[in-house]
């Protein structure tokens, strides 16, 4: 399996392939190669900044003679005007970069801005914001690294290190029991020692789960906060409580206050509007050549 450092590197290898090709055309024909420059980043909206240790790796991966000074890290919060860092090198790989630095800065700081306002929402509840696999195909990694950064949880992070039994699951194994029974003997059968977080619909199914056990965490799905109350009791401490489902920013509370554990929100990472930045030559009267 490959490392979350090889992961990230596969990552701005395909996204250079895609954005430059076979050449950036417009630098090249206009910017001499031994033009030498610098650029800054400004912060143009209010919210948490996110990227900043990916976003060297951008340009140290495409050049490794560019350098950058960074004024604010990871988790800070940040207004218009503000400058994060600064960078100098090559004006051609000024250019080359900049695209690529700001789509993953843009997106991950507006991941952690969002989930920051969540986590804030919840403030003086026990209960965690979870992210979940509503990710940007092949960003999984940088979208739930910035949901960190904005004070929430990662759930799992693929299908690999956590076992998560769902309705479709339960369905097609013919049920709860079969589901929660077949699970113990793969594991057993693999040698893995992986959690085990089962979702049910309703009390029924939340009761044949009580009766059966042999999982670690319940998934409380569409349930009403009243609901999940009710539910929260039932467990009563067997079991950790996590409550997913239509969840919004308006609603979160009632369900954090009838006593879940966690909250998991798609739209943490599948909807989010990016944080508005851009990245500006710091003199662009010249170049120093």
């Amino acid at each position: 399996m490959l490392t979350v450092e090889e992961l990230n590197d596969r990552l701005i290898d395909l996204a250079f392939a895609e954005d430059i090709g076979d050449g950036d055309h417009t630098t090249l024909c206009c910017i001499p190669e031994d033009a030498m420059g610098e650029s800054k980043l400004l912060i143009k909206e209010e919210g948490v900044l996110a990227g900043v240790e990916i976003a060297k790796e951008v340009f140290h991966r495409f050049d490794p003679e560019m350098t950058v000074e960074v004024y604010i890290n990871d988790g800070a919060h940040v207004k218009p005007g503000d400058i994060a860092m600064s960078v100098k090198g090559k004006v051609q790989s000024l250019l080359q970069t900049e695209r690529l630095m700001l789509n993953i800065m843009q997106r991950m700081s507006g991941i952690a801005t969002m989930t920051n306002k969540y986590v804030k929402r919840l403030e003086g509840t026990h209960t965690r914001v979870l992210d979940t696999r509503k990710t940007t195909p092949g960003m999984r990694m940088l979208e739930k690294a910035a949901v960190k950064i904005g004070g929430g949880t990662n759930h799992r992070i693929g299908l690999f290190d956590m076992i998560l039994l769902k309705d479709n699951h339960i369905d097609f194994a013919g049920g709860i029991e079969n589901a929660i029974s077949r699970c113990h003997k793969y594991l057993k059968e693999k040698g893995k020692d992986l959690k085990i977080e089962i979702e049910v619909r309703n009390f029924e199914e939340l009761q044949r789960v009580l009766d059966y056990g042999g999982v670690n965490r319940i998934m409380l799905d569409n349930f009403t906060p009243e609901e999940t109350k009710k539910a929260v009791e039932l467990i009563a401490g067997k079991y950790e409580t996590e409550s997913s489902g239509g969840i919004t920013y308006d609603t979160i509370r009632d369900y954090a206050e009838a006593g879940v554990d966690f909250i998991s929100v798609g739209a943490l990472t599948h909807s989010v509007k990016g944080l508005d930045m851009s990245f500006k030559a710091a003199d662009s009267s010249k170049l120093h050549v």
